[in-house]
């Protein structure tokens, strides 16, 4: 292949992006477009807050941080069709989540054991399954294959309906496909407890295993087809597209990297790079931005700036992404041209980051304050900061002169986190606690705890990844100084992992408090605060 011409082709198609993003800015396509923008409005609802995690007295505190009360009523007969609407969805979501919670536990207490045993490698050693490459690979699988997945899709499916409309179509089998799904992680995880495994990160779960993710995505996402056949909407939102994507992406990439007798060598270390970072671009992000395109606007009852701006970051993440896993080869026996195209696609990454970010900021310009009173909006307006950082930090990492000092470090684990827990992970927590009273047709009963749960995981990972970058970047430069001895890049880090899991039991501690008041809300055990959250009328600002 000719290296030059590819390259060439791959700038003129960022420059050309770039130069139609100046271009819309110049003819106005940020300006808002009401005709598509509000679609997820009943009638009369737009400027009116929604935000179920909160109090009556603090949703009124909210609506007056945002904008004057409007004189307009909402539809009835439009919010009758949304409760209903968010009944036929909520058995399903109410199955998804759960699932979710319970692997986010499992998930963080094998996290925070692999992190202490990286600066205390004696502890718990008793037991094979309990030995780092193992309990390590534990953690990843029931984040990538529990907790995310289940989150990501159990919001869909609640969201789903509303977006379109129409009463959740096929319940049972989302239902069944959950457990299917959850059925093949518990073996999978059984497996690589046992030392059975495939040998490959992300793709960890033997395939044989992985038939039941197969089958059961399929089964979940077959009620998201069904409704949207029936849908009562003309336009589909943006959230839709990005859901609706991210449900083919995923089998697609699935699939492929899984087909027993075909990848060998150095074409299966490109794949399993293809899988591993795609995976997070065409799967995690595209579900989590779909949350944030509606819960954002929701709270603060307020359209997003610009619609068109959202669905050119739509397409660039489609067109752009797919090859941006190679840069994680830098200097392995791969084609240098890979790489290299690679490193181009990661840098034109740039360019829809920067249409969501500017997307995000100009929704919110003028209604920061919201914060301090909606829990939803704290989480979700922070996880789309987090994607901010996280896609323009890896689009810089992928270049040579930056990888050269950060390949096989910490550093990268550090990343990876801002990604899957900074940016999806917080976005699903917001989407929970905005979804789960109308799921539950309950209050939220302790709604301090909810504050509780938000510090506790910030501060934590603020602490997780400022000590593991750190640490990563001196071991990056150590190993790169032929005067030391290799030790020396392992004994440089101690102090910064150390850090990593006092920020990790933060997060753990977190991920209990949710966990609990979650459980306690599913229940129906504590104060029953006001009426049912889906039911409460929003009382005018005073």
């Amino acid at each position: 292949m000719d290296i030059p011409t590819l390259l060439l082709s791959s700038f003129v198609i960022a420059v050309s992006a770039l130069l139609f993003f100046i271009w819309s800015l110049r003819k106005g396509v940020l300006d808002p477009d009401p005709a598509a923008a509000k679609v997820i409005f009943p009638k009369g609802e737009i400027g009116r807050v929604e935000e179920p995690a909160v109090t009556a007295a603090t949703e009124r505190q909210l609506q007056h941080s945002v904008a004057a009360h409007p004189p307009v009523e909402a539809d009835a007969g439009e919010i009758q069709a949304r409760l209903e609407a968010d009944r036929s969805a909520s058995r399903p979501a109410f199955v998804l989540l759960g699932f979710a919670v319970l692997w986010l536990l499992v998930a963080s207490f094998a996290g925070l054991t692999s992190s202490i045993k990286l600066h205390e490698p004696d502890w718990l050693t008793q037991y094979a399954w309990l030995t780092f490459g193992r309990i390590r690979t534990l953690h990843l699988n029931a984040v990538a294959y529990g907790w995310a997945p289940m989150a990501a899709l159990g919001i869909a499916l609640w969201m789903m309906p509303r977006l379109l409309k129409t009463k959740l179509v096929g319940a049972r089998f989302a239902i069944a496909g959950a457990v299917l799904w959850n059925i093949g992680l518990v073996i999978g995880l059984v497996c690589i407890a046992l030392g059975i495994n495939d040998g490959m990160e992300w793709l960890e779960i033997p395939w044989q295993v992985g038939t039941l993710f197969a089958v059961g995505g399929a089964l979940i996402g077959l009620p998201l087809v069904f409704t949207l056949r029936r849908r009562k909407v003309e336009h589909l939102y943006v959230s839709v597209w990005y859901m609706g994507a991210a449900l083919f992406w995923f089998p697609v990439l699935y699939l492929v990297a899984k087909l027993p007798g075909v990848h060998f060598g150095v074409e299966q270390a490109t794949m399993n790079w293809w899988f591993g970072h795609n995976v997070l671009g065409l799967f995690y992000t595209p579900l989590s931005l779909a949350a944030v395109y509606y819960f954002l606007p929701k709270v603060i009852g307020r359209p997003i700036q610009s619609y068109n701006l959202s669905l050119i970051g739509f397409w660039c993440l489609a067109f752009f992404y797919g090859q941006v896993g190679g840069h994680h080869l830098v200097g392995g026996p791969v084609p240098e041209w890979l790489v290299t195209l690679s490193i181009v696609q990661s840098m034109m990454m740039i360019v829809p980051v920067v249409a969501f970010s500017v997307n995000q900021h100009l929704t919110m310009r003028g209604r920061f304050a919201a914060l301090r009173h909606s829990p939803t909006l704290r989480f979700i307006v922070l996880g789309g900061m987090m994607y901010t950082l996280s896609s323009i930090q890896g689009s810089f990492e992928a270049l040579r002169s930056i990888s050269t000092v950060t390949h096989f470090t910490h550093f990268t684990v550090a990343h990876a986190h801002l990604g899957l827990y900074g940016f999806v992970t917080l976005v699903m927590f917001g989407a929970i606690y905005f979804a789960m009273p109308r799921i539950a047709s309950r209050e939220w009963p302790y709604p301090k705890l909810i504050a509780a749960h938000f510090w506790l995981v910030t501060v934590g990972f603020a602490i997780y990844f400022v000590t593991l970058t750190a640490g990563g970047v001196l071991q990056g430069l150590a190993m790169l100084d032929a005067s030391q001895p290799f030790i020396e890049s392992v004994r440089v880090t101690l102090p910064y992992l150390q850090g990593r899991s006092i920020g990790g039991a933060l997060m753990t501690f977190g991920h209990l408090v949710f966990a609990a008041h979650f459980t306690v809300m599913a229940l129906r055990r504590g104060p029953q605060r006001n009426e049912a959250a889906l039911l409460r009328p929003l009382v005018p600002a005073v």
